[in-house]
């Protein structure tokens, strides 16, 4: 999700708009500094800051605000006002988180995009899940409250990637979340360039499982539970003559979003305190 964002700031021009100054909300001992050295071997300190760039889309009269940036580990409530204050400031009308989970879901396979809200009217219009999580949630649940509650509209975006593979990012991944973002936004942003790694990304899975038989038995197993799906029509595709690429937004039948919705809701509980 963070290499989603990157992106989106790398390759659509977006520019430097502004910064949560990290002293407030950072537990340095937790998340450190970095020191790097300049061109000139001179000494510099990279704090841990929440970033803020604005793409502007003249083509279809959209501006963005994208925001990046490490979780806060104190004064939540404070830390999400400055991201509200900015957008009561520039009359934002929707904010979409982006997020990534481990689950049982093979490398190979589109990745499976899952989008919850909880406004009827943005479920109807944009074909997605009614969140009914109950348990221990992030900064990113924060935000998405308190900005509902503002009058802002919501929308959270979580891509499913393989769980016997956490350390390798996944392009593939970052790729169907901008797209399914850009579906929801009404942009065209680009992707190409994630695309071109998916191959790269694969064969690096590829080679870690070369010599693990029951991790290979495993995903075996899983790609077949995939097929039988698409055997029995489970998932229902969007139309080839569409903008967005079919394969990166696999449409979730019930059941499979139940079952990646129950990832999500266990995925949360596992996080620790801090």
């Amino acid at each position: 999700a963070s290499n989603a964002v990157k992106h989106l700031v790398e390759y659509m021009g977006a520019a430097p708009l502004a910064e949560i100054e990290p002293e407030e909300f950072t537990d340095f001992a937790t998340v450190r500094p970095h020191v790097r050295l300049t061109d000139s071997s001179q000494r510099q300190i990279i704090w841990p800051t929440v970033s803020m760039w604005t793409i502007s889309d003249d083509d279809n009269d959209n501006d963005i605000i994208l925001i990046l940036g490490p979780e806060p580990a104190l004064r939540w409530k404070y830390f999400v006002e400055q991201i509200l204050g900015v957008a009561r400031y520039y009359n934002v009308s929707s904010i979409i988180t982006l997020g990534a989970l481990l689950a049982d879901v093979p490398h190979r396979q589109p990745t499976h995009i899952l989008g919850t809200a909880v406004d009827e009217n943005l479920i109807d219009l944009h074909d997605l899940q009614r969140s009914r999580y109950e348990g221990p949630t992030g900064i990113v649940g924060v935000l998405n409250d308190m900005a509902h509650r503002a009058g802002i509209d919501t929308i959270a975006l979580w891509a499913a990637v393989p769980a016997y593979a956490p350390s390798v990012p996944s392009p593939k991944a970052s790729a169907a979340l901008i797209d399914r973002m850009s579906e929801i936004i009404g942009i065209d942003a680009p992707t190409s360039t994630l695309e071109a790694r998916v191959v790269r990304y694969e064969e690096q899975i590829d080679d870690l499982i070369a010599n693990d038989p029951s991790l290979s038995r495993y995903i075996e197993r899983l790609e077949n539970l995939i097929d039988d799906d698409d055997d029995d029509d489970e998932y229902d595709y969007e139309d080839d003559d569409d903008d967005t690429d079919a394969s990166l937004a696999p449409v979730s039948d019930e059941l499979d979003s139940a079952a990646l919705m129950e990832e999500i809701e266990g995925f949360l509980r596992g996080q620790s305190d801090d």
